[in-house]
């Protein structure tokens, strides 16, 4: 069997910075290249139950979290993300809270100023 290559970006965002590296995808010629068979071949691991891809969402194409058998095409940047440190839902809930506090302040300054 012929072998066929991809050539892919893999960018390594799990320890911080961004790191961004080419990455030539093998793969026989009746074979479908994968998003796991991408990760595989770059040594980040072993199959789909290994441990360092156990979070779901770890991994993604442009931006897009993808499964394990999601096909890859030549130019995909696959993108290894790092976990969340905080829950961006609570984030936005919080700052919306603090908005709606200023709001309420800014009334009833508006009503105590015209009583006075």
């Amino acid at each position: 069997m012929a072998k066929q290559t991809l050539d892919i970006l893999l960018c390594d965002a799990r320890l911080g910075k961004p790191v961004l590296n080419t990455l030539k995808l093998s793969f026989l010629a009746d074979e479908q290249p994968t998003v796991g068979l991408a990760l595989i071949r770059a040594g980040i691991a072993k199959g789909p139950d290994d441990p360092v891809l156990a979070r779901k969402g770890c991994f993604g194409v442009f931006g897009k979290r993808k499964d394990w058998d999601s096909p890859i095409y030549s130019g995909d940047r696959l993108e290894l993300y790092s976990p969340l440190l905080i829950d961006p839902k609570a984030v936005r809930r919080k700052k919306a809270n603090q908005n709606q506090d200023a709001k309420f302040q800014a009334a009833a300054a508006k009503r105590k100023a015209r009583r006075l």
